[in-house]
């Protein structure tokens, strides 16, 4: 698989709207101006694709404009990386329009970018997995870099900063704090911190015991099932499946598996209806481990956790719980593709490679 080059300062990014519209509507307007301002901040040049702001109705009805978006920002060798606007429920309509363009297909592997974003964005990371491009399951332009307070969430933006570098190897650590969704995102709550509670968890083990290596690989539970049985648009299976978007039998075998569940908190009946799928499909049996993200504002927590204890009762597959990943803030990044070490003892995340591509460094 192929890797985008690290970020540098001056490096054109661009804004896309891939699924829900929200960023063109009139009451985001203070969210798209702090989210530039914050690019700006880390040196970088926002560039907002032509259809981004064209609003949730038009973009609803126009999947073939979001997708000439992603096309072109790949196109545009000035471009480095690609920044999602926000989650939603139907970025699988691009996937027709985009791997029938082998123009497009070519241009993922002879123009890489960092891409990132997370929930509904899951189908487009594993669009990009099976195309051999590794991306970022991470922080999006309305909730990370338009966050409302007079900065971003230090832990994110502290992980964002790791797209600059050229790690061989870090650490996912435990975020020490982690913050309640906000009920507004109203002007008003501009300059309005999170609330913010202590970490009393951590990493939990849940199962195993001992170091697993394997290639990380994942995203949102809700995602995934929709693409299983369609629960939401009933021709998503049939896309998905002709496209061999997700991994099939043995391609599983040496994989990480990272889930985490959306802010719609879902009740643990139907957090085990889900998982029960997985299962069904020998997922679980093949994987070499799991980590589970956080729940945003701890729903469901110790739920959840019987839940898992439950599905996996006669699976060896060690599980990891409570990791800074999905909807629950703060975010981390969590590279598709990269070789990975999870320790059950030590609790610990390690990312045992690079994972980007060094460029040279420009001349001022």
């Amino acid at each position: 698989m192929i890797k985008p080059y690290n970020l540098q300062k001056g490096d054109k990014v661009a804004i896309v709207s891939l699924s829900l519209g929200l960023l063109g509507e009139e009451s985001a307007k203070h969210e798209l101006e702090i989210g530039l301002k914050r690019i700006k901040e880390f040196g970088l040049v926002p560039v907002i694709m032509p259809n981004s702001l064209k609003g949730i109705e038009y973009l609803f009805n126009h999947p073939e404009e979001r997708a000439s978006d992603l096309k072109q920002a790949f196109l545009d060798d000035s471009i480095k990386a690609i920044i999602t606007a926000i989650g939603g429920d139907d970025t699988y309509k691009l996937i027709p329009y985009l791997m029938n363009d082998k123009e497009f297909c070519d241009a993922v592997l002879t123009h890489p970018k960092i891409f990132i974003g997370f929930s509904d964005t899951t189908n487009n990371h594993l669009m990009f997995y099976r195309l051999g491009l590794k991306t970022f399951y991470g922080p999006c332009f309305i909730v990370d870099f338009a966050e409302l307070d007079k900065e971003m969430l230090p832990y994110t933006r502290d992980c964002l900063e790791k797209l600059f570098l050229q790690e061989e190897r870090f650490e996912i650590k435990s975020s020490p704090v982690w913050y309640l969704d906000r009920k507004s995102f109203g002007i008003d709550q501009i300059g309005v911190p999170r609330i913010e509670k202590k970490e009393e968890h951590g990493y939990e083990v849940l199962k195993g015991s001992g170091k697993v290596s394997g290639i990380l690989y994942g995203g949102c539970i809700e995602s995934f099932y929709d693409d299983f049985v369609g629960l939401t648009y009933q021709d998503m299976p049939e896309i998905i499946n002709k496209y061999h978007i997700i991994l099939e039998n043995d391609e599983w075998n040496d994989k990480i598996f990272f889930i985490e569940p959306s802010e719609q908190k879902m009740s643990p009946e139907v957090l085990f209806s889900m998982l029960m799928e997985f299962k069904k499909r020998n997922i679980f049996k093949r994987i070499r481990g799991l980590i589970v993200g956080k729940s945003q504002d701890e729903a469901y927590y110790e739920e959840y956790k019987k839940v898992y204890l439950e599905v996996f009762n006669d699976l060896d597959t060690p599980i990891l719980y409570n990791v800074n990943f999905g909807h629950a803030f703060p975010r981390c990044i969590i590279p598709y593709g990269a070789k990975a070490v999870v320790d059950y003892d030590e609790k610990k995340i390690i990312i045992d490679e690079p994972i980007l591509e060094k460029r040279k460094i420009l001349k001022k």
